[in-house]
C-alpha cells in the first residue's frame, strides 16, 4: 500500500483531505475542513455507503465505502480519521505507510500498546500527525497556565478533580443478535475487532459502550478532560500516572453495554494526584440533571470539566471557559475566548502540513498518546477489578477529596436501588510510565489489557520489530 508522499510545492498550496468515518464526528470535521483556508475535502469513506454519500454529497466530495481508496489515491494528501475507536490506530498506521499526513480523532488508541505503535511510526516518518483534542487550540489554556504556574496566583496545586457527569440512556438488550444492513461492508467495519454477536439495538454510535470496539465514557469524553488536566495542571510534565485505583460498574440499566456508566479513579504522580468521577446516570431515575460532585469543596466544577485545587483557591476549567475562585468560592478572574476550536484545530493541522513544520502542532501525537493513556489505564483499573472493597478504595489516597468523592458518588446510587456492593473495585495498581506496563504483584491481571488480539488481515504491526501483531 505504501506510496511516495506528495511533496507540497509551496506554502500556499491546497491540502487535499479525506475523512475516514462518516458518523456525527466525521460530518463535523468535514464541515470544518470546508471552512479552513488552503484545504479541500476530497473524499469521504465509510463502510456504510449511505453515511459516506450523505456527507460527501453535501460538501462536493467523492464517496467510498473503503478507506483504502483514499490511501491509494495520489490526489489525497492527508486524512482525518473519525472511525470507531478500534480503527483509529490501524487507520493511522496505514495512512502513514501510504505517505499521508494524519489527523486522528481522540482517543488515539483502543489499547495502550497500539497507541505507541502510531507514535513510533509517526516519529520514524516525515508525516505530520495530530490528535483531535481540539481544546489544545483554545487560547484560554495558555492563559490558565500563565495564571496558575508563572504568576502562582492561587499558590501551589494540591490535587485535581476531573468530572464527566453527563446523563445518557440505556442502549437496550436484544434476545437475538442485531442483523447488519446488507449494504454495509461489515467485515471492513469490524476491521481489527473480533467478530462477535451484537445484542444492542443499533450498530452505530453505541459501539462506544462495547469493549470490542469502544472505550466507554472514559475514552469518549474523559480523554478531553484529562488532556486539559495534563496541559493546564501538569504542563505536560507527567506522561502517565505511576499508580491507579479504580471502581465502577454498569448499573440500573440491565442493557447490552459493557463499559461502566459509573466510574471513579485516582491517579497518583510524582507531583500531585488527579481524581476523576464519571457518571451517565441522571440525578434521580427519569430525571434530567446529572450527578453532582464537589468532593467536600465549597464550589462544584462543571459537569464536564475539572477543578484544580490550590492553596489559595480553585481553578474551574471546562470546554470554552474557566474561572478562578478563592477558598470561599468568590470569583477572582474569568477566562473565556470566542473561538471555534474544532475548525481552529483542523486549521492548525493544515498549517503544519503546508509548512512541513511539526512544531506548529497544538496536539502532537506523542502527547496525545499520553493523554489517551490516562483513559486506557482508568479502564484497565475497572476491567481488572474484583469485588467492591471500600476500605482499599478509601486508603488508596491520603487526599480527603478522594474520600469525599467516593462517598458522594456511591450515595447518589441509592435512588436507583443500587448499593456500592454492586460496583467493582481494583487494588492499587503500580504503573511504570517508562515501559508503559504495570509492575508488582498485581501486574499480570492488568497487563493483559494493554494489547488486544487482532483479526487476521487487520493486525496492528509491531513497529519497533517490523512484525505484525498477533
Amino acid at each position: 500500500m505504501a506510496v511516495a508522499p506528495r511533496v507540497m510545492a509551496a506554502a500556499t498550496e491546497e491540502v487535499r483531505i479525506a475523512v475516514l468515518g462518516a458518523g456525527g464526528r466525521g460530518g463535523q470535521l468535514a464541515k470544518a475542513i470546508s471552512k479552513c483556508s488552503h484545504a479541500k475535502l476530497s473524499m469521504v469513506c465509510d463502510p456504510d455507503p449511505g453515511r459516506a454519500e450523505s456527507v460527501a454529497s453535501k460538501l462536493g466530495a467523492t464517496a467510498s465505502t473503503d478507506l483504502r481508496a483514499a490511501l491509494d489515491d495520489a490526489n489525497v494528501d492527508a486524512v482525518v480519521i473519525t472511525t470507531c475507536n478500534h480503527w483509529h490506530c490501524l487507520a493511522a498506521l496505514w495512512a502513514i505507510d501510504a505517505g499521508k499526513d494524519v489527523y486522528v480523532e481522540k482517543p488515539l488508541s483502543h489499547s495502550q500498546w497500539e497507541g505507541m505503535q502510531v507514535v513510533l511510526a509517526a516519529e520514524a516518518s516525515d508525516r505530520i500527525v495530530q490528535l483531535g483534542t481540539q481544546q489544545r487550540t483554545d487560547p484560554i489554556q495558555a492563559e490558565a497556565r500563565q495564571y496558575l504556574h508563572d504568576d502562582q496566583s492561587l499558590g501551589a496545586i494540591q490535587y485535581v478533580q476531573a468530572s464527566r457527569l453527563g446523563p445518557r440512556g440505556s442502549i437496550g438488550k436484544r434476545d437475538t443478535p442485531l442483523a447488519i444492513d446488507e449494504s454495509i461492508d461489515y467485515d471492513l467495519w469490524l476491521g481489527p475487532a473480533q467478530d462477535q454477536p451484537i445484542f444492542r439495538n443499533q450498530l452505530h454510535y453505541d459501539w462506544h459502550w462495547d469493549w470490542n470496539t469502544g472505550s466507554g465514557e472514559m475514552g469518549n469524553w474523559g480523554v478531553h478532560i484529562l488532556d486539559d488536566v495534563r496541559n493546564v495542571a501538569y504542563q505536560d510534565s507527567v506522561s502517565t500516572p505511576s499508580r491507579i485505583v479504580a471502581a465502577g460498574g454498569r448499573v440500573a440499566w440491565n442493557d447490552a453495554g459493557q463499559t461502566p456508566n459509573v466510574h471513579m479513579a485516582v491517579f497518583e504522580t510524582d507531583s500531585f494526584p488527579t481524581l476523576i468521577a464519571l457518571s451517565n446516570l441522571p440525578s434521580i431515575p427519569d430525571g434530567k440533571g446529572g450527578f453532582k460532585v464537589n468532593a467536600g469543596r465549597p464550589v462544584t466544577g462543571a459537569a464536564s470539566g475539572y477543578v484544580i485545587a490550590c492553596e489559595g483557591g480553585y481553578y474551574l476549567g471546562q470546554r470554552g471557559s474557566g474561572r478562578a475562585v478563592d477558598r470561599d468560592g468568590n470569583v477572582l478572574r474569568q477566562f473565556r475566548a470566542d473561538v471555534d476550536t474544532v475548525t481552529g484545530h483542523v486549521q492548525n493541522f493544515v498549517d503544519a502540513v503546508r509548512t512541513r513544520d511539526e512544531a506548529l502542532l497544538n496536539a502532537p501525537i506523542r502527547n496525545g498518546h499520553y493523554s489517551t493513556g490516562w483513559c486506557n489505564l482508568a479502564n484497565i483499573g475497572f476491567r481488572a477489578a474484583g469485588s467492591y472493597d471500600g476500605e482499599t478504595l478509601q486508603s488508596a489516597s491520603d487526599v480527603s477529596a478522594w474520600h469525599r468523592l467516593i462517598e458522594e458518588m456511591t450515595a447518589q446510587l441509592e435512588p436507583f436501588g443500587v448499593g456500592a456492593g454492586e460496583l467493582s473495585s481494583s487494588s492499587v495498581l503500580t504503573h511504570d510510565p517508562e515501559t508503559e506496563t504495570f509492575v508488582g504483584p498485581l501486574a499480570e491481571s492488568a497487563n493483559r489489557f494493554l494489547k488486544r488480539q487482532y483479526r487476521p488481515g487487520y493486525e496492528v504491526p509491531d513497529v519497533a520489530s517490523g512484525k505484525q501483531a498477533a
